[in-house]
């Protein structure tokens, strides 16, 4: 399975239909209230791998209920159905989150989509052929949408666990705890962000009308230099130049997605004409 898994992670052919999926993708779920809510700004981590758990446990239920006869046809016929209906919304944020990859994460996200529209295509046949009284076709149906369900959830696995997408990618730096010295004073200019040092992470510091503030530089969500982004003075703000997520200055708290997980906040402090940060307690 790992040579399957690198062939599809270098498989360039996959890349023109990965972009015009994007595209579309993207105008499905543009930027605004509906992606923050579908990419988990609203619950700190990404929503997707979470509204999975619905539908597989209702099509393994059903398929469950097959082996045990006749008498349950009945009850794996809505089990069926609940677990069509819960894969819209899963399915839904899913895409939000695949139309910002890039690279093998992106063609691999490709698969893992084609995988469960399979999926969920052979769970609709079976849930419409038992409607119709023919339940043997239901069932076999729905063995053929559970084999396509348990290889697409590998794909997703190897998606989570080995590329780390929906990971913060702040989750294994190593913050300063202790006040730690990262800029001149001087160096740093009202409403002008200056990048500085700690240890083995960049600090964004920005002198705005509340004081001086820090926030790691590294997007929480893809990695861009948020250094290089827009910032909004009037609100206290920076946008990503990558996809566009805005984190508060001084709090880090996300105030737009598709960032889900908020930028870790430092304290800062001028201290002998240096300015010195460190880790805010909770980050």
């Amino acid at each position: 399975m790992p040579g399957i898994l690198e062939k599809i992670e270098d498989a360039e052919f996959l890349d023109r239909a990965a972009e015009a999926g994007t595209k579309v993708g993207s105008k499905l779920v543009p930027h605004g209230p509906v992606k923050d809510l579908l990419t988990g700004k609203w619950l700190g981590h990404p929503v997707h791998p979470m509204l999975t758990d619905a539908a597989i446990a209702f099509w393994t239920s059903a398929v469950t209920l097959d082996l045990f006869g006749r008498r349950y046809e009945r009850s794996a016929q809505t089990l069926t159905g609940l677990g069509i209906l819960s894969a819209v919304p899963t399915a839904a944020a899913g895409l939000a989150d695949w139309v910002d990859s890039i690279g093998a994460e992106r063609r691999v996200g490709l698969v893992h989509a084609v995988g469960n529209v399979a999926a969920l295509t052979a769970f609709s046949g079976s849930y419409t052929a038992r409607r119709r009284g023919d339940s043997r076709k239901g069932k076999v149906l729905t063995l053929i949408g559970t084999t396509f369900l348990a290889s697409s959830g590998y794909l997703g696995g190897h998606l989570a666990y080995r590329i780390g997408a929906g990971v913060d990618r702040m989750a294994f730096d190593r913050l300063p705890d202790e006040w730690t010295p990262v800029l001149e004073e001087t160096d740093l200019r009202p409403g002008t962000p200056v990048i500085g040092r700690a240890g083995d992470v960049d600090v964004l510091l920005y002198r705005g009308t509340g004081g001086v503030c820090a926030i790691s530089n590294k997007c929480s969500h893809r990695g861009g230099p948020l250094n290089e982004g827009t910032i909004n003075g009037e609100r206290n703000t920076v946008v990503c130049p990558w996809h566009l997520s805005e984190f508060n200055l001084c709090t880090g708290e996300v105030v737009h997605g598709p960032a889900s997980a908020p930028q870790p906040q430092f304290e800062a402090r001028v201290n002998g004409g240096k300015i010195e940060v460190r880790t805010v307690r909770g980050n």
